[in-house]
């Protein structure tokens, strides 16, 4: 069925003689055939969101509909893969058409001639129903692809290819359901973007993800199948977050959304991810993730369109029982593109001339992460973590895209510039940054870690307050002027911010912190802090605390190679009570 073009308004084109097309068809426009959706019908014309720069297109071209909504296709192939918005290979385009992409190239999104070797798990007469594993197929080293049964399909096997290599579009397995109907399976399935995939049961998130990172771990944690927000202003290193959350979090899939971002941060990801080892195979990290690249130069209508692609990616993996992460870079720049289409179609603006249902679509995305049970005969549990990006302009939270996120989210990661321009990184404000698995996660951290770890946390986060309100006095009165006590709280409070806090991404030792590592080195300044103080009622002199040797072997105690730290930390900890003792046995002397 087609249509004519009426107007065209940038990314928006109206068209005619479409009474039989649906809201969310996929449609063809113009000579050069540019990808776009029907976002609005009203009696046969219909809105239609281009994904594709609409240049030279003017009325009376042709409209066609393919008749089904914007779907991606799921399969073999995606690891490793670098997309756009819509599912479209860039590397493939490229080998195609060379490095600048023409308009209304079609690529199929998975190669179609490599042959996978697929092994059956299912056999002839069993009976299986949407989700269940058919057989298996290893797309990289690390990540072993499940052949699944398309979720809205059951029935008995009555045909099943045997082991070998075949294409993604040779038939593997038929299926005869109730009626006698037989559906020919093949490694591939189709699912519309913006439609959640199904679950059997959603659980409460009670394991944290370990990134690596000491402030997110220890002092914000987020739960696997939980949902974070890194807001910042420009240049405080949201983006720097993401990789390393990208790099060490320890998920089995990461699918990484460069939404609307700058050209060169994707290249840094494309340049980096294949050199960098996985601390948890040994492998490339791209080995297990899937790039959507959606740069700010790239189509508007598109970027709206990547975080659904994206995550609809991401749910696939987790029905495979796997847990997986989205890093969405960043939600501000789709909501952008929200707002000049909902411009475009002189829909009535909101608060900041954003749409009316930004935080309903915000919401639709957020939700789609979780902890759940997947769809089968089989039990399975697979997570889906979403972390996104936001970067209000001039850092300013009060304005609706950080507002709307932050009633969504669970853990908010406020990135500071001050900090930033400090050189302290990560540059997560630790007075205005927030995590809420904390309660859900204390049995974890129990059983894991010991009692301990969530009592030391405590405790830090305590001495950190407390140095913002002394820090106010200090800038009245001088530092000197403060007892001794309060001198040991700023020294320790500063012990927490510089030699646990802060941590360097650029060297493989700090660039990730194992948990215990993590707890062992708190676990070390909270000691100095408590063995320091017991030393001050003996009336020792907080300079000669201050300048033992071992308060600069803690200062250097990140820096200590990984296989060498538990033997390092307890030198430091005996040196450190011996050196603490011997103050203290002078100041009571004295």
């Amino acid at each position: 069925m087609s249509g004519k073009v009426l107007k065209v308004s940038g990314p928006l084109v109206v068209a005619t003689g479409l009474q039989d097309a649906n809201m969310s068809d996929v449609v063809r426009v113009g000579p050069q055939r540019l990808i776009g959706e029907i976002l609005t019908m009203k009696g046969d014309s219909a809105s239609i969101q281009v994904y594709e720069e609409t240049s030279g297109l003017g009325p009376g071209a042709e409209v066609v509909t393919t008749g089904g909504p914007l779907s991606v296709e799921l399969g073999p192939g995606m690891i490793e893969g670098i997309y756009d918005g819509i599912q479209r290979p860039l590397e493939k385009i490229v080998e195609k058409v060379g490095s600048c992409i023409t308009r209304g190239v079609e690529v199929p999104p998975l190669d179609e001639e490599k042959k996978w070797e697929f092994t059956p798990v299912a056999k002839v007469g069993d009976k299986l129903a949407g989700g269940d594993i058919i057989g298996t197929v290893p797309e990289t080293a690390v990540v072993l692809h499940k052949i699944m049964v398309p979720p809205k399909m059951s029935g008995t096997i009555t045909k099943i290819a045997e082991k070998g290599s075949y294409t993604i579009r040779e038939t593997i397995a038929v299926l005869t359901d109730e009626n006698g109907k037989e559906n020919t399976l093949t490694m591939t399935q189709k699912w519309p973007v913006r439609v959640g995939r199904p679950y059997e049961h959603k659980y409460p998130p009670k394991r944290p993800l370990c990134s690596g990172q000491r402030i997110i771990d220890t002092m914000f944690p987020i739960a696997k199948g939980g949902t974070a927000a890194v807001p910042g202003p420009f240049g405080s290193g949201k983006t720097v977050v993401q990789h390393q959350l990208a790099k060490w979090s320890d998920v089995d899939i990461v699918i990484y959304i460069g939404c609307g971002e700058r050209g060169n941060e994707m290249t840094d990801v494309l340049r980096e991810f294949p050199e960098l080892k996985d601390p948890r195979t040994g492998e490339s990290l791209m080995k297990r993730t899937v790039l959507i690249a959606n740069t700010s130069d790239m189509p508007v209508a598109a970027r709206e369109a990547s975080v659904y692609t994206g995550i609809t990616i991401a749910e696939y993996f987790r029905d495979m029982g796997y847990d997986v992460a989205v890093i969405a870079d960043s939600t501000s720049r789709w909501a952008e593109a929200l707002r000049e289409m909902s411009g475009r179609l002189e829909e009535m603006p909101g608060e900041e001339g954003y749409p009316a249902y930004l935080a309903s679509r915000l919401a639709q995305f957020y939700e789609r992460a979780g902890s759940v049970e997947c769809i089968g005969s089989e039990e399975r549990r697979g997570s889906l973590t979403a972390v996104g990006a936001v970067s209000p302009p001039g850092g300013d939270l009060s304005e609706p895209v950080s507002q709307a996120t932050m009633r969504i989210v669970k853990v908010f990661w406020a990135l500071d510039s001050a900090l930033a321009y400090k050189r302290h990184f990560p540059a997560i404000n630790w007075l205005n940054s927030y995590s809420l698995y904390l309660d859900s996660l204390k049995p974890w951290y129990d059983e894991n870690l010991g009692p301990e770890f969530m009592r030391d946390r405590g405790k830090a986060m305590g001495i950190l307050q407390s140095e913002a309100s002394l820090n106010e006095i200090v800038q009245l009165v001088g530092k000197d002027a403060l007892s001794p006590a309060d001198q040991l709280t700023l020294e320790t409070a500063r012990m927490i911010r510089e030699d646990f806090l802060q941590q360097n991404a650029f060297t493989d030792i700090d660039g990730y912190s194992s948990y215990d590592r993590q707890k062992k080195l708190l676990s070390i300044i909270l000691k100095y802090d408590e063995l320091c103080r017991s030393a001050i009622g003996k009336h020792a002199e907080t300079k000669k605390l201050f300048g033992i040797p071992s308060r600069e072997a803690i200062g250097r105690a990140k820096s200590v190679p990984a296989d060498e730290y538990e033997k390092a930390y307890a030198d430091i900890e005996s040196a450190m009570e011996q050196e603490i003792a011997a103050v203290a046995a002078e100041g009571s002397e004295d």
